[in-house]
């Protein structure tokens, strides 16, 4: 199979397409002929070896955790899914034609839900739902401020919320306003407004996906006794706040709850916006362009 391959940690330029052996299907496992991948900040945090402390490589290795394909061969002890299945899941070393995944990583693709654009949905919109569920854990009539709301987890996270009956404002920019008024948010806030940022009260809980300065200023914001979830670690003055409990989100995979929001997508209850495709050869480019933001997703043809 063909692939794209990281030889040594560096920029975009590092990755290289190229032939490698085709996996094989194990005990449990079952082989997906890839149709799309997805671009993530993690893929390029890996690649130019940012996240090599927590998301250390063997290298040569094939980055990539995003997939959406149909199933060519099922393992020993598969039950379930059956060759010609159309599935999508959160997986490792998915910038491949070729992908080995757990069975219980591996969801069916919803029937009204288009095969390459499922590939954009495990990561972010798993990890927005755990940002909310295992990271808030905000119930019913609770109040969460989710920055970075208009992201693909931030919109992930703002539907889980609404989902579970909590009061719910969507953390933005001043030029990203008009666009979150899509998100269904009982409130919208622009982060970089003083005065709006002023005249919020105090929250139960704040979903974090941006960091940073902001982060900092978001954490005064929650009450005492309540939560501020992240997927980028503290705050750096998390310790000037004892009195609010700071939960670390790493997404992992959960199959059940994938097939589920890609329902909640379909159903048009939230949306994951795709910028562009583009053949899996230009994975570096695709990097490259998705480093500088403020775009949708990235999807990479296998």
């Amino acid at each position: 199979m063909r692939a794209v391959v990281l030889h040594e940690y560096g920029g975009p330029d590092k990755l290289k397409y190229e032939v490698v052996p085709d996996p094989v299907a194990g005990k449990g496992e079952v082989l997906v002929r890839v149709a799309a991948t997805s671009v993530n900040p993690i893929d390029y945090k890996m690649r130019s070896g940012e996240a090599k402390e927590h998301f250390p490589l063997e290298l040569p290795a094939i980055i990539g955790r995003d997939l959406s394909g149909i199933v060519r061969e099922v393992g020993e002890g598969v039950r379930g899914f059956a060759p010609g299945d159309k599935v999508m899941a959160f997986a490792t070393k998915t910038y491949a034609e070729l992908v080995v995944v757990k069975a219980t990583d591996l969801a069916l693709v919803p029937e009204k839900l288009d095969l390459v654009h499922a590939a954009a949905l495990p990561l972010v919109t798993l990890t927005g739902e755990q940002l909310i569920t295992r990271g808030t854990k905000i119930q019913s009539g609770q109040t969460v401020l989710v920055s970075g709301a208009v992201g693909s987890v931030g919109r992930s996270a703002v539907w889980t919320a609404k989902k579970a009956g909590a009061v719910v404002f969507a953390g933005v920019r001043k030029s990203q306003l008009k666009e979150a008024e899509i998100l269904k948010a009982d409130h919208v806030i622009a982060l970089d407004d003083v005065a709006a940022m002023e005249r919020i009260g105090f929250v139960d809980a704040v979903a974090d996906t941006v960091g940073g300065k902001t982060a900092n200023l978001l954490l005064a914001k929650v009450k005492q006794g309540g939560v501020f979830a992240s997927v980028l670690g503290p705050p750096l003055d998390a310790k000037m706040h004892p009195t609010v409990k700071v939960e670390p989100v790493q997404a992992v995979p959960d199959a059940k709850t994938l097939k589920t929001l890609a329902e909640d997508l379909v159903a048009g209850r939230f949306a994951i916006p795709i910028d562009r495709m583009v053949p899996l050869e230009e994975a570096g480019q695709a990097q490259a362009a998705a480093a500088k933001g403020g775009i949708g997703k990235i999807l990479l043809l296998a």
